[in-house]
């Protein structure tokens, strides 16, 4: 059983690229500054989500990268064009196409590679994956182990934990929610941020940012373990809700 521990929360944002709605991706930059987070930031090297083109390319995007990571932000490859063409399942099954699940080892490394690539040339330091549309399965874990990328921000626990010989950083919430222990990883898509959802974080961030923690942290005060039967469980009954949560959206529709 694990020690419990003071909860702690982490803010990722993810779909960042030139071509991001540069008026909403501002409120959360706002948010950055005004309470000093540290979040992770899910970079698509080279969009071609015609879903992301919301604004002319922006030239100060990667300058504005560098500064955040040098203020402690944590650069995430997010894929590489951010396309979901694969029906291969997911080791985390939310959707039923992705990028990378079910692609071949091979291209899946070469993708990998390619979207590395583009992150470093531009003076950015990425040590974390974050799969579009939770996509990846064992051929991903192997290709990032093999690019030398150890730790996914993706799963459901209450905690870090290590599986398939990566480690796991938890993503379980898409919304503030007050939790009691454990780390939490809020992901948010500021493309389509609503006005109110900044709100519902800012006041959040007013009551508990002094428990939001950077990935470091995060690995330093919960120590990874192994997938073990009660985080199967958790997660097991995490999925089950989000499934009867997708139902009842589709039948109110």
């Amino acid at each position: 059983m694990r020690e419990s521990k003071p909860v702690r929360y982490l803010l990722r944002l993810d779909d960042l690229c030139p071509t991001m709605d540069a008026g909403r991706w501002q409120c959360f930059f706002a948010l950055i500054d005004e309470f000093a987070l540290e979040p992770i930031l899910a970079v698509v090297p080279d969009n071609r989500d015609p879903d992301l083109d919301r604004s002319p390319a922006d030239p100060e995007f990667w300058p504005r990268l560098r500064a955040l990571e040098a203020q402690g932000a944590e650069i995430a490859l997010h894929g590489l064009y951010h396309q979901a063409l694969s029906p291969g399942r997911s080791l985390v099954p939310l959707h039923r196409k992705t990028e990378f699940a079910g692609v071949p080892f091979d291209r899946q490394r070469a993708w990998m590679r390619e979207g590395l690539g583009i992150l470093r040339a531009q003076k950015l330091h990425p040590q974390l994956w974050v799969a579009p549309r939770h996509g990846f399965d064992r051929d991903t874990l192997r290709a990032l182990a093999a690019e030398g990328i150890g730790v996914l921000s993706d799963g459901f626990a209450r905690a870090p934990f290590t599986r398939y010989g990566l480690v796991w950083l938890p993503q379980q919430l898409w919304a503030p929610r007050e939790k009691s222990s454990g780390v939490w990883t809020i992901c948010m898509h500021p493309n389509t941020a609503t006005e109110e959802q900044v709100e519902e974080l800012r006041g959040f961030l007013v009551r508990h940012g002094d428990k939001f923690i950077s990935v470091d942290q995060a690995l330093i005060s919960f120590p990874p373990k192994p997938y073990g039967l009660g985080e199967r469980l958790f997660a097991a009954r995490a999925l089950g809700r989000i499934r009867i949560a997708h139902v009842g959206k589709v039948l109110r529709a």
